[in-house]
């Protein structure tokens, strides 16, 4: 049977790139050897690292803009803590939208000050925060792009002076935007780009070196930059499979192809939650992210009978965060709109049997 893969992360990812990195794993380039057994300082691999970055920065549109891509280890977890390493001499600002946003404060105050212009935590960030401040004197602003646990996303981002910062580990590459107001991006690769073991860093030059303190080489993003991300050895795989997926993104039209198939998944699904008697969608309307639709079911005595549907149907990973309880679909660039539809379908069987 089929398999429908909601996971939050790790994700699901193309058919045709997993068939492609399997075929490596066993040959990579015809070359008798595995890709994760070739030295990293290889041409071939030099070339698939090169490719990597090369295509990151064409996706988002910023070719001859000043920006370099990282493809760095440590996940999201370790950019909350090299970003205020890099940028916060003094004071920097936290828009809190979740707990990868607070998990991102508790390491920035390590360093300086940290304003909180805004948090949504008082409804357990089902919205996201509006009319907000952002004080003068800013070394970086930081957001969450896309809030993975409690399904909300950000859709209008700030002016400000300040540098802008942002997470956007689970939406990178799935909805356009002007991506030169971010002056750092980072993004775990698993959820719209690869497997778990990379992490995407998007840094504009001109915005380094400004800090006082020393910084340690492996947290140091001028030492990476100046390294090619190849400072200590790569996660060969994952930045590999990075690289074929933002090429079948390339492929299929980039970022403008995929928004519009987002789109669609997230409209289907929504419209089902807010016209079922069964369910109840958690995030407020106007927030509500494509990548992660969160809900929850309205009698609790149904809940064994909608996990058998789903079980019967193959749909996998939707149970929601411990934080929130309930379902949550994580809808990445991957997943199919039919999984979509089969999901849909079988809320609207539950409907019935309610």
């Amino acid at each position: 049977m089929k398999k429908h893969n909601f996971s939050a992360g790790p994700c699901i990812l193309p058919q045709e790139v997993l068939l492609k990195a399997s075929e490596a794993v066993m040959d990579f380039n015809q070359s008798g050897l595995s890709l994760i057994e070739i030295s990293h300082r290889s041409k071939d691999f030099v070339e698939v690292m090169e490719t990597a970055r090369d295509l990151a920065i064409e996706l988002l549109g910023l070719e001859g803009k000043g920006y370099k891509a990282l493809f760095l280890q440590g996940g999201a977890s370790t950019q909350f803590l090299m970003a205020a390493y890099n940028l916060l001499e003094t004071k920097a600002g936290y828009l809190n939208t979740g707990t990868w946003s607070d998990k991102s404060i508790k390491e920035a105050k390590l360093f300086g000050e940290v304003v909180e212009v805004g948090s949504s935590k008082d409804e357990n960030f089902k919205y996201i925060p509006k009319g907000y401040t952002i004080p003068d004197g800013l070394d970086y602003l930081h957001l969450t792009s896309n809030n993975t646990i409690f399904g909300t996303q950000i859709n209008k981002f700030p002016v400000t002076d300040a540098p802008l910062v942002c997470d956007m580990s689970s939406d990178i590459f799935s909805r356009q935007l002007d991506f030169s107001q971010f002056d750092l991006i980072y993004a775990g690769a698993q959820k719209n780009m690869g497997p778990a073991g990379t992490t995407l860093v998007v840094v504009k030059e001109a915005i380094l070196g400004k800090v006082s303190r020393q910084i340690p080489s492996m947290l140091d993003y001028q030492v990476h930059i100046s390294k090619d991300s190849m400072f200590n050895t790569p996660s060969v795989f994952a930045v590999y499979v990075s690289m074929l997926t933002l090429q079948w993104l390339k492929d299929m039209g980039g970022i403008a192809a995929i928004e519009k198939i987002n789109q669609k998944k997230a409209q289907l699904l929504y419209s089902e939650i807010d016209l079922s008697p069964v369910f109840d969608g958690y995030a407020n309307k106007n927030d509500r992210s494509i990548m992660n639709a969160t809900f929850n079911i309205t009698d609790e005595k149904l809940k064994d009978t909608f996990d058998n549907l789903l079980k019967e149907a193959g749909i996998n990973g939707l149970n929601g965060h411990r934080s929130v309880g309930g379902y949550r679909a994580s809808m990445y660039n991957a997943l199919s709109l039919d999984s979509v539809g089969v999901l849909v379908d079988v809320m609207s069987e539950m409907e019935r049997k309610g």
